[in-house]
């Protein structure tokens, strides 16, 4: 394997380029490229350039349209919502962000669901994203079927990750938490899949339900859920906020992210903001600047969200490496 260094600045272009000869309009395919940058930069290639390829066959083939142009409804005052039409869900998430928060601000509180749409990258990066504006981000969603209930072996809900972050008062995250339902994300056994390694025992089950270490009986069957039935409880949380509230399709009935098969996956998410200042005031900063320390000044401890963010200097300083056959397979959509 050959790989090549490219600036964040790069990752964004060939990106772009990719998503428009796809068929996605500019203003999509330069809201996911900006995603896939930020998955680059904090060292997440899961949801970097290797998802670029499946985001282009998806427009190809018809499951994301990539010329949809979202519909945004505000029902309540701290209540909005978002179509995606079938289309990506970053630029559903844009349309509308800026009401989203201007709510938040404006009652203390708001939320924002977003429905038939599709893979969101890095749920983390919206939970930051808020943090970056003085609002605590508490964000949903939901994916394709993978995990089945505690002592079965039908998949009902998916990975479904939730995600926190909190600001630190310098337009950054103090912390910031991002985490499955599952015990790893289903991207890492994809990326073991197509590598042909073999994944953990304690990572998934096979279509019959027994614990396997091959990644592509993994992918048939069921992803293990972390903590037992614990994780399938966080797991139905999420299902319940970023489906069943915001509208979207079950899990169960959600085309997979992965491949041409099935239709629009039609999936949802949802966003949840507060201001800190209209429930704590300046405490909250304090707290949480305690919190901090008493993590911190203990010998092996990590604050969550400090890997991602020493990875973050140096690959905005150094750019990253991507694997040359990565960069021809991006290109030939752009061609």
């Amino acid at each position: 394997m050959t790989e090549k260094n490219i600036s964040l600045t790069e990752v964004q272009q060939i990106t772009e380029r990719a998503l428009q000869g796809a068929g996605a309009s500019e203003i999509n395919a330069a809201s996911v490229a900006r995603s896939t940058v930020l998955a680059e930069r904090d060292g997440i290639r899961s949801h970097g350039l290797m998802y670029v390829p499946i985001y282009a066959e998806h427009v190809r083939c018809g499951k994301v349209d990539g010329l949809a142009d979202p519909k945004v409804i505000v029902s309540r005052p701290a209540a909005v919502r978002v179509d995606a039409r079938s289309g990506f869900a970053h630029p559903a998430i844009d349309a509308g962000w800026e009401t989203f928060t201007a709510a938040a601000q404006a009652n203390g509180v708001a939320a924002m669901t977003v429905n038939n749409s599709y893979n969101c990258g890095v749920l983390g990066h919206h939970a930051q994203r808020l943090a970056e504006t003085g609002l605590v981000g508490l964000c949903f969603t939901h994916a394709p079927a993978s995990i089945a209930p505690t002592g079965a072996s039908t998949p009902v809900i998916g990975t479904n990750p939730f995600a926190i972050a909190v600001p630190d008062g310098d337009g950054g995250a103090a912390i910031s938490i991002d985490q499955s339902a599952s015990v790893v994300a289903k991207s890492e056994i994809m990326m073991r899949s197509r590598s042909g390694e073999s994944i953990e025992s304690d990572w998934a089950m096979d279509a019959e339900g027994n614990p396997t270490t091959d990644a592509d009986e993994a992918l048939k069957g069921s992803m293990a859920p972390a903590g037992g039935y614990k994780g399938f409880g966080i797991g139905m949380v999420a299902e319940l906020l970023a489906s069943c509230l915001a509208g979207a399709l079950l899990s169960k009935d959600a085309s997979p992210f992965a491949g041409t098969k099935g239709g629009p996956p039609g999936t949802g998410q949802c966003f949840i903001a507060f201001d800190p200042q209209a429930f704590s005031g300046d405490l909250f900063a304090q707290r949480v600047a305690d919190l901090v320390n008493a993590i911190a000044q203990q010998e092996g401890a990590h604050v969550p969200g400090d890997k991602a963010k020493s990875k973050r200097q140096q690959n905005i300083r150094d750019g990253v490496m991507v694997d040359e056959s990565l960069l021809e397979q991006i290109n030939s959509y752009a061609a």
